[in-house]
């Protein structure tokens, strides 16, 4: 590399490290102003509310970006910070920031890991993976599995942890099978994204969308599982599709692989009883956060797996990444949110199915889907059909992760995964199948939240 080139590839650090030290310098000075200037309250005001937009957004562009230049942090560091600025430059009170947090929907996340771990660790979902890998006999075939497999779980036990548990193995299956993996890892992460929308537990917004609407677990499955269900249909036939060479022509026959596994038939079945027994919870009522967290610390009790094990597999970042967001986002209504604010985006019509299916879809790709939920909720809270806005919202944020290979976390844990072990998926790779499923399966549920 030239020193010119090294010179080029500095400036973005230095950019990175410099905004981060405007924040932090307007930050203080909205903590100190009502000492500097006790005698002009609305100066202070106004300080106070540009400290609180400076943060959000430059919050907001670092969670959208996954990084800094210039810096080692990631997405939970950066939500971490930002709350941190909030309550250090006086814009939310400390007491204020601990209820910002919205603990039904970390003690959810939280319990679902915990699940999710325990399936893990017994050797099911390298069941799942043999099984499937046994009985298709056509490369179609395994392709409508992966995506059966990983739409109808993700519905259930959250995307981000299926695509972590399922990768490897559909990496390993089509590699034994002399298959080319790429189509599979695509069936993988955009079923899992299609597949969660069904339910509250699908996905992060949309356990945090139930906490919001308080909508049953059995009403938001009859609403969207429908659209999930045609999705994942949409989702295998247009892989099939755009990737003919491999579904088509000579060689289709595909020889069953024997999978290496480790299998501890014990803790598959405690661990699948215990996911019966919270699906029935689900439907029967019972609030979701209460029943998976029972359910999970059930899950602990039990001889055969170390604790440890279990802790290991839970992703803490994205707990602590989720408790910043809350606050970030409450500061920012507390500073910012005027009716005069309120009334100019009521004039979008978002009570119009189309319009927020279209804002929701759209933010979700500018900030991710999680953020997005988080700014569209003191929109959508006044809106005159409460129930009807809220499900557009998870619908749009859910299905607007296909966008591009950036869309979701379930898309990048996929990425990264085959990555780590040689395969590389491209953003054209991604895009040409995931603009078109993105466009087509948002039709279909406006359409059908809309009859």
């Amino acid at each position: 590399m030239t020193d010119a080139a090294r010179e080029r590839g500095r400036w973005p650090g230095i950019a990175g490290i410099v905004l981060v030290l405007l924040v932090m310098a307007i930050s203080l000075a909205a903590a100190v102003a009502p000492a500097l200037l006790p005698d002009k309250p609305k100066l202070d005001e106004d300080i106070r509310e540009s400290a609180a937009l400076t943060i959000f957004v430059a919050s907001y562009l670092a969670l959208a970006a996954g990084k800094i230049p210039g810096l080692r942090i990631d997405r939970a560091g950066v939500a971490l910070a930002g709350a941190g600025l909030m309550v250090a430059s006086g814009v939310l009170p400390l007491a204020a920031a601990y209820k910002a947090i919205d603990l039904d929907t970390i003690t959810l996340l939280l319990g679902m890991m915990i699940i999710v771990a325990n399936l893990r660790l017994s050797g099911f979902f390298a069941v799942m993976t043999a099984w499937a890998a046994r009985h298709a006999r056509t490369p179609l075939i395994l392709l409508c599995a992966v995506t059966a497999i990983s739409g109808i779980f993700s519905a259930f036990l959250v995307n981000d942890a299926i695509c972590l548990m399922l990768a490897p193995l559909v990496l390993e299956m089509t590699s034994r099978m002399g298959r080319k993996p790429t189509p599979y890892l695509l069936a993988l992460a955009m079923a899992s994204n299609v597949g969660s929308t069904a339910t509250i537990t699908g996905n992060p917004q949309n356990i945090m969308i139930g906490g919001v609407s308080h909508l049953s677990y059995a009403a938001f499955a009859e609403a969207l599982g429908p659209v999930a269900l045609a999705g994942l249909a949409v989702t295998a036939g247009l892989i099939a599709l755009l990737h003919r060479g491999e579904f088509t022509g000579t060689g289709q026959m595909v020889a069953a692989p024997r999978l290496k596994i480790q299998v501890n038939r014990a803790l598959i079945a405690r661990a699948l009883v215990a996911t019966a027994a919270l699906v029935v919870l689900f439907f029967a009522g019972q609030p979701p956060a209460k029943a998976v967290i029972v359910i999970g610390g059930l899950l602990l009790l039990t001889g055969r797996v170390k604790s440890k094990r279990i802790y290991a597999e839970i992703d803490w970042s994205l707990l602590l990444m989720f408790a910043g967001l809350f606050i970030i986002v409450a500061g920012a209504q507390h500073a910012l949110l005027t009716p005069e604010t309120i009334a100019r985006v009521a004039q979008l019509h978002l009570e119009r199915i189309p319009v927020l299916s279209l804002v929701t879809a759209v933010l979700s790709n500018m900030v991710s889907n999680v953020p997005a939920v988080l700014m569209l909720k003191p929109f959508v809270q006044p809106l005159p059909d409460h129930a009807t806005a809220w499900l557009t919202v998870a619908m749009a944020s859910t299905l607007a992760g296909n966008f591009t290979i950036l869309g979701s976390v379930a898309n990048l844990i996929v990425a990264q995964t085959a990555a780590a072990r040689g395969v590389t998926i491209g953003f054209w790779d991604y895009f040409r199948a995931g603009a078109p499923l993105t466009a087509i399966t948002l039709v279909i549920g406006t359409i059908w939240l809309a009859l």
